[in-house]
């Protein structure tokens, strides 16, 4: 993995790790699984029973076949099981160690009070920055956690991600504190024991199936139970599918999904001038508020919203040129061809050429298009003209960036306030998770469902 991917991947597994402790269950369901990163370190270091669900028939066998050179190497290099893992520091990229002084920010005062249409959302429902900056500091706060009154005894764990860290007080049942933690101190011996056994290739199950809100889980995994449902990076629509999965099946007992390609989001007021598809579940919007306010953000305002601020903040600024060249691409095309909308895409041309003419010219044949019809005299022409015109977009680039998080805010409020109006679900809340210079779609949405739904 890159640093990105592993940074990602070992925040996300440790949240869900306690999550799965916290709800006293076994098995995970990654959708959206991809090659298997998450799901092979969720069953590898933490000995959960995962099956890692994909589109892909390409992704599901590479991801069998990277599980089974993992498993050759794994007990040889990471011997630890995950008793041993308990209070060893996350390895995280020297640049994402916590500063001398930083505290972290899940104090009373870094909490905002948010509010969308009728929905209030609660400090509560603000968490604390569960980046790799905080990871230290909430190891703290867990030893802390030992001298608790005896009646928050029941929710300390000794995963990096405790969920006395986030939980609200009225998210748990006031039942018997002795029992609760001899049952939980026994599903972790329980949890040690399997992860110190030699893992065979059922506690990692990789599957091909297209994931809808409609999907019926039971004809997907024969020995489905009582799960997790979990998503890193779920595109477009597959994100809010698997929160309506979650809220509509019994067996799925909590979710942790962060989304992105908000691009891809299906929306239901879009376009409405046309005749649209019958369709139940769009993207957006999801919320009872914002259905009834027919609200739209639009094609542009969703590929806005996946910029990255923190990146440019840093320096790591706009592609302006690589813009420039599809903007001025895009006149030589609508002048010479009459196309002014194309289901086709360039991609990621610019970085294989290394002038415009090239570019323009191997995009033209990637498009189907005559080549013959521009002359080299005329793509240079069209060149110099716009030329004097980049800073122009550059500042329009720039607002979009300033703008991108109004836009994704809306987007994850208006998930969390959908699973807001559930009836099953006890506690829902956004989490930072990832450092968003690493990571820009860094928010996680997770829910549990009511105490009684858990069993």
């Amino acid at each position: 993995m890159n640093t990105k991917k592993s940074h990602e991947v070992q925040a996300m597994s440790e949240l869900i790790c306690s999550i799965a402790d916290y709800c006293g269950l076994k098995q995970i369901i990654d959708v959206g699984s991809g090659k298997g990163y998450l799901s092979s370190f969720l069953s590898l270091k933490y000995g959960l029973n995962v099956y890692g669900i994909d589109s892909s028939n390409t992704n599901t066998h590479g991801a069998k076949e990277r599980n089974r050179k993992l498993k050759k190497h794994w007990n040889l290099y990471h011997p630890q099981s995950r008793a041993d893992a308990t209070g060893l520091a996350l390895e995280m990229p020297k640049e994402l160690k916590v500063p001398k002084g930083v505290e972290c920010k899940g104090d009373a005062e870094s909490m905002q009070r948010s509010r969308l249409g009728n929905q209030d959302l609660s400090a509560t429902d603000v968490l604390p920055d569960f980046s790799g900056s905080a990871i230290s500091i909430i190891r703290k706060q867990q030893k802390n956690l030992l001298a608790q009154p005896a009646e928050e005894e029941n929710l300390y764990f000794e995963d990096a991600f405790s969920l006395i860290d986030f939980l609200p007080v009225d998210a748990i049942e006031p039942t018997s504190s002795q029992v609760q933690t001899t049952e939980k101190s026994g599903l972790r011996k329980e949890r040690r024991n399997t992860t110190s056994k030699a893992r065979d290739s059922s506690m990692y199950s990789p599957l091909t199936s297209f994931i809808t809100a409609d999907s019926q889980l039971h004809d997907i995994i024969e020995d489905l139970e009582d799960c997790l449902m979990v998503g890193l990076h779920t595109c477009g629509d597959l994100a809010p599918s698997t929160l309506r999965i979650f809220t509509s099946k019994a067996e799925v007992k909590g979710v942790c999904s962060v989304g992105c390609c908000y691009h891809l989001l299906s929306e239901e007021f879009e376009n409405q001038h046309k005749d649209r598809y019958a369709k139940e579940n769009w993207g957006f919007p999801m919320c009872h508020y914002l259905k009834e306010e027919r609200w739209c953000c639009g094609r542009n305002s969703r590929m806005s919203a996946c910029l990255a601020l923190e990146r440019v903040a840093v320096g790591q600024g706009l592609p302006t040129e690589s813009l420039f060249y599809r903007a001025v691409l895009q006149n030589i095309i609508k002048d010479y061809y009459g196309i002014s909308k194309c289901e086709q895409h360039v991609g990621k041309m610019y970085s294989k050429c290394s002038s415009f003419l090239e570019y323009v010219r191997m995009s033209l044949k990637k498009l189907g298009l005559d080549e013959s019809k521009v002359s080299e005299e005329t793509i240079m022409d069209y060149y110099e003209k716009y030329k004097p015109r980049m800073n122009e977009l550059e500042a329009f680039n720039m607002l979009k960036v300033v703008l991108a998080p109004c836009i994704e805010t809306l987007i994850l409020l208006d998930r969390l306030c959908y699973l807001k109006e559930q009836d099953g679900v006890a506690w829902s809340a956004l989490v930072k998770l990832f450092d968003p210079v690493q990571s820009p779609r860094c928010y996680a949405v997770i829910a549990l469902k009511n105490q009684g739904d858990r069993g």
